[in-house]
């Protein structure tokens, strides 16, 4: 097996083992976009457990973000990482630890736009482990939802325009990567609040955060209208259809949808 087979199998094993939810439309690409998504996910991935992780401190947790952003700035140097990282490597994952084989991964034409992308959020998530995630106003909930979402939909236009010219809306995009966040938020609030972080605005009540899960959705919907190609559909379309019916279900009383629910509904994609 060639160097870059292997590491293809190891990103989509470790794939695998963060994100079920993107894991399982990430398979059904071709091979040039599985490998591009693949590895553009794992990256953002890589900064999302720093910002998470139950044990590192404020402090470090902006050290490293700030220090990683500022590393994707430039060409990545993969030796001046591992030394960045190193106090820390015990405590952090697999997919954290090696965040240069995923830049290693991406294709060439691509990989710029990737690092772009996952510097800004790793900076914009330093700012808010700063602010301790306090989220006072919608502007506030806006911003957040953008560093750490948002711009996951602009990175995924980014991505179709290399790959096949497709041209989307820049704030479709951004509602793309908000919806599926803001469901996460409606999901997780006990959760969250468990851990003393509280990502309603002041005064915000649930069914508040449900209009602007529900605005947000129509923005993803809108954004699928403008792709043609059907892969990306088939990409776009699963998380997409999983929020809105994690949403129903939530709306309903239930905590999630079930695993059947959600296999039922990616057959369903899979066969429309």
């Amino acid at each position: 097996m060639s160097s870059q087979a292997k590491l293809e199998k190891e990103a989509m094993h470790v794939l695998k083992l963060t994100s079920r939810t993107f894991y399982i439309p990430i398979k059904l690409l071709n091979s040039t976009l599985k490998k591009t998504i693949g590895s553009a996910y794992l990256c953002m991935r890589a900064i999302d457990e720093i910002e998470d992780h139950e044990q590192l401190d404020s402090e470090v947790k902006q050290q490293l973000l700030q220090g990683t952003s500022n590393l994707l700035k430039t060409d990545f140097d993969s030796n001046a990482y591992q030394e960045l990282i190193k106090p820390y490597q015990s405590l952090l994952p697999e997919v954290t630890v090696r965040l240069s084989d995923w830049l290693e991964f991406c294709p060439d034409g691509i990989v710029d736009k990737v690092k772009e992308s996952t510097s800004e959020m790793a900076e914009g998530m330093a700012k808010w482990v700063k602010k301790d995630w306090v989220v006072k106003t919608k502007e506030d909930l806006d911003e957040y939802t953008y560093y750490v979402a948002g711009l996951v939909g602009v990175m995924l236009s980014d991505i179709w325009r290399w790959y096949d010219g497709t041209e989307t809306d820049r704030d479709l995009a951004i509602g793309y990567g908000r919806g599926l966040q803001a469901v996460n938020i409606l999901r997780n609030k006990d959760e969250d609040a468990e851990r003393g972080v509280r990502f309603f605005p002041d005064g915000w009540t649930r069914d508040d955060m449900f209009v602007y899960a529900e605005d947000n959705l129509n923005k993803a919907g809108q954004y699928m209208k403008q792709i043609e190609t059907k892969n990306i559909i088939l990409f776009c379309k699963i998380p997409y259809e999983l929020a809105n019916r994690t949403l129903k279900a939530l709306k309903s009383g239930k905590e999630k949808i079930s695993r059947v629910e959600v296999e039922t509904t990616v057959d369903q994609i899979i066969n429309e």
